[in-house]
């Protein structure tokens, strides 16, 4: 059955059709999100959501969204999406960060120009019929220093622009690297030096805890007499009263905001006063970007519900389609192992401790290791998936490590997955043959060859003669069909397992009927998905 979307703000017709157009059945209503009722009233129905601003994905609407997998926001801000109820639920949230770049990047360039120019107030007053041309006298951005708050992929574009303005640019960002500073053509300083050098300054990060009232008092109390200062990126970033304050002062020349604390901002300290330009959050608005993000989510979702691929999530590591059509066959392994692990103990487990070997060990670990502990974790709840186990692992406080090494045996890839309780270790590990089948190789320190089916039974016991016979008479007593059959023994007389893949799921009658015996240490009957 294809996977249906819902686009429940507005979109453009092209992105829609690419939905239709790559086999996904979509809904195009785009009035809905604004009706938070009617659209939990359906949203039960789809696999995906798509939107803009207008659509709240809240916990409330996620509890009801049973099918939903991934929702796609065309746009860089995800505000109105509960990023840690999704990932709770295991929906992957994606969003579009490069599409409206260079509009944003524009208007940032745009609002500099406009506030070292008095451009809106000029017109104003030319338009009221004054000629007040020696009230307007401005400055030159040529020569001048441009303090770049944030050197990501916005800020990065601004600085580009900058250079080529012939200004001086210095970058304050502890993720900006000295090659990537120097590719730019920017100094990288601190941002103690940025404020006391800049005369201009323009913010490009985003709002967290760390970044909130990133220009304070305090901080614009530290900026050069006559800043100015612009803001494309988010609200929150500047203290609104103390920038108000220190433009009524005249310690800041001028400011140019497209983005508020409170929006839409219908009241602001910063209104009415002389050389402030506000624009309504328009970094975006353009119809190029309008289009290209658009476009882009639709593509993006369409990918992950066909492929697997995934992009620009929000709460999952990112898989593009290549690496999904390698690691697909890796990622069941990794999901069998976990499995395997999670059915074996009822103990509360304190650890899980992945090692990759191997070719295995340069490809995406993170979706990997979310594979494992999905794998784990399903034994005790089975909606746990790729994107909520890491989540609830950590809710439970397991602690997970992973270990990469060159190729060391027989193989030239496999995973070994060790679990660790507070009474014992257990650990397994697998391959991928050329078949891209997994399968066990090892299981407790015992080597052996498993193909992993559906339904499994797996024993230990001493090893004795008699063992092959009494499983064999048992399962044909029972009509239970034997589809493959392993052993692997830690030498004669010592510890024997047994792996059987089976056609069908075995009767807890049977377990008990091998458990009377006496024969075996351990007998367990283990279930995988291997659709």
């Amino acid at each position: 059955m294809a996977p249906r979307v819902l686009v429940s703000d507005e979109l453009s017709e092209t992105a829609v059709q690419i939905f239709r157009d790559r086999g996904v059945e979509v809904d195009y209503m785009p009035k809905l999100g604004k009706d938070k009722d009617a659209l939990a009233a359906i949203i039960d129905q789809y696999d995906g959501l798509a939107i803009r601003s207008a659509t709240k994905a809240t916990e409330k609407l996620l509890s009801v969204a049973t099918k939903l997998k991934v929702i796609g926001r065309a746009g860089i801000g995800v505000d109105n999406v509960d990023i840690p109820a999704a990932s709770k639920k295991g929906v992957i949230v994606m969003n579009t960060p490069f599409g409206n770049s260079i509009t944003t990047a524009e208007h940032a360039i745009a609002m500099m120009f406009a506030v070292a120019r008095q451009l809106p107030e000029a017109n104003a007053s030319t338009q009221a019929g004054k000629w007040e041309k020696s009230r307007f006298m401005g400055v030159e951005l040529f020569n001048k220093t441009l303090g770049v708050i944030g050197a990501g992929n916005i800020g990065g574009i601004v600085c580009n622009r900058a250079v080529g303005l012939h200004m001086k640019v210095v970058a304050y960002d502890p993720f900006l690297s000295d090659e990537r500073a120097k590719t730019l053509g920017v100094q990288k300083v601190e941002l103690e030096e940025l404020l006391a050098r800049a005369d201009f300054i323009t913010l490009h990060v985003p709002l967290t805890d760390k970044t909130r009232n990133i220009l304070s008092a305090e901080n614009l109390a530290k900026t050069k007499k006559g800043v100015r200062i612009i803001n494309c990126a988010r609200g929150g970033l500047i203290d609104e009263a103390a920038l108000a304050a220190a433009l009524k002062s005249g310690h800041v020349a001028g400011a140019a905001l497209d983005v508020f604390e409170v929006e839409p901002a219908t009241d602001s300290p910063l209104f009415n006063l002389p050389n402030v330009v506000c624009t309504p959050h328009l970094g975006a608005a353009t119809t190029e970007a309008q289009e290209n993000v658009a476009l882009q989510v639709a593509e993006q979702m369409s990918d992950y519900l066909l492929t697997g691929a995934v992009s620009n999530a929000l709460n999952m590591p990112n898989v593009t389609a290549e690496e999904a059509a390698v690691m697909g066959p890796w990622i069941k392994l990794a999901s069998h192992l976990g499995a395997f692990i999670g059915q074996m103990t009822e103990e509360p487990i304190k650890a899980i401790n992945i090692l990759y070997d191997g070719t295995v060990a340069g490809m995406n670990l993170a979706a990997l290791n979310s594979a494992v502990i999905a794998g784990v974790l399903k034994t005790q709840n089975p909606d746990v998936n790729l994107v909520s186990a890491p989540i609830v692992a950590k809710d439970k406080g397991i602690q997970i490590s992973t270990t990469r090494q060159d190729k060391t045996g027989t193989f030239d890839a496999y995973i070994k997955v060790t679990m660790v309780t507070e009474s014992r270790e257990r650990s397994v590990a697998g391959t991928c043959f050329s078949d891209g089948k997994p399968r066990f190789i090892q299981i407790k320190g015992i080597n052996i060859d498993a193909e992993i089916g559906a339904h499994m039974l797996y024993t230990t016991n001493e090893d004795v003669p008699g063992i092959i016979g009494l499983l064999g008479m048992t399962m044909s007593k029972n009509n239970v069909n034997i589809a493959n059959f392993t052993l692997g023994r830690e030498g004669i007389g010592k510890q024997a397992i047994a792996i059987l893949y089976l056609d069908q799921a075995i009767d807890p009658k049977v377990l008990e009927t091998l458990e009377s015996t006496g024969m075996f240490q351990q007998v367990k009957a283990l279930q995988f998905e291997v659709a």
